[in-house]
């Protein structure tokens, strides 16, 4: 693949990733059929056997996506051929680069309705999630089983499209937190708590049993399109946030 075409001009991952930097890029999947066959030739037989198992097309061009450009960034930024990355996973599924190619990035995608974001950073955990504010959920219920005392007290306090984007803004922080985190499952949501309520600056105010864990991560924001909720976690507070936007469309106010 022409790299100057694709990573080049649109996603624009060539420049060095410094220490103190966590890049996220913003990726629409409505790109052009000639892109989509573009990152399906990067991906690997068993990614490629993993898209065809998707029963939508929806599904499957957020797969092809979301894995074909993180092997497109995590190639540039290596200087390394994409399709020739290769994926380990911990015992918890998160995905890292096998040793001897990982030069010290780490990374994380989430995708949800039309959007993909991928983070990544060097030499610290990170973990991010976006998710299409939806409005057909038992709200309270799904809150009352993950959430926490606290969170589901602060939650009760807000009603209508505002009580739905809140939940949301919750679910993200807590998502990206644990994703960050590693630990999977084994993490429940309801042992620590974090900021949502509107004009709340994101943070993670509380980890249990370890108070000081919460002190080991900033927790921030993404800005994505009106309807969706995102968040990005990661190590330290010695980091600034960079955003690279790569879809045709473009609003007002939007990176």
């Amino acid at each position: 693949m022409d790299r100057r075409g694709f990573v080049g001009a649109r996603i624009e991952s060539s420049h060095p990733l410094t220490d103190d930097e966590v890049r996220v890029w913003r990726i629409g999947i409505d790109l052009p059929p000639s892109e989509l066959t573009e990152l399906r030739l990067v991906l690997s037989s068993d990614e490629q056997e993993r898209v065809e198992r998707f029963r939508f097309e929806a599904d499957r061009r957020r797969s092809v996506v979301s894995r074909g450009c993180l092997r497109l960034l995590l190639g540039a930024l290596l200087r390394l051929p994409a399709f020739s990355l290769r994926f380990e996973y911990n015992e918890f599924g998160k995905p890292k680069l096998i040793s001897t190619q990982e030069q010290g990035l780490q990374f994380n995608v989430s995708h949800s309705g039309d959007l993909v974001l991928i983070a990544i950073t060097k030499g610290r955990a990170v973990g991010l999630d976006v998710e299409k504010i939806r409005t057909d959920i038992d709200l309270d219920g799904v809150a009352a089983r993950f959430f926490s005392t606290d969170e589901n007290r602060r939650l009760a306090s807000l009603a209508g499209p505002a009580k739905y984007e809140a939940f949301f803004t919750c679910w993200t922080r807590k998502e990206a937190y644990l994703k960050a985190h590693g630990g999977g499952l084994s993490v429940p949501l309801d042992r620590f708590d974090v900021s949502f309520l509107p004009n709340e600056d994101a943070a993670l105010l509380a980890t249990r049993p370890d108070p000081n864990e919460a002190k080991r991560w900033t927790l921030l924001p993404i800005s994505v399109p009106s309807g969706y909720a995102a968040a990005l976690a990661s190590e330290g507070t010695d980091w600034r946030l960079g955003c690279v936007r790569t879809s045709s469309r473009r609003r007002r106010g939007e990176f």
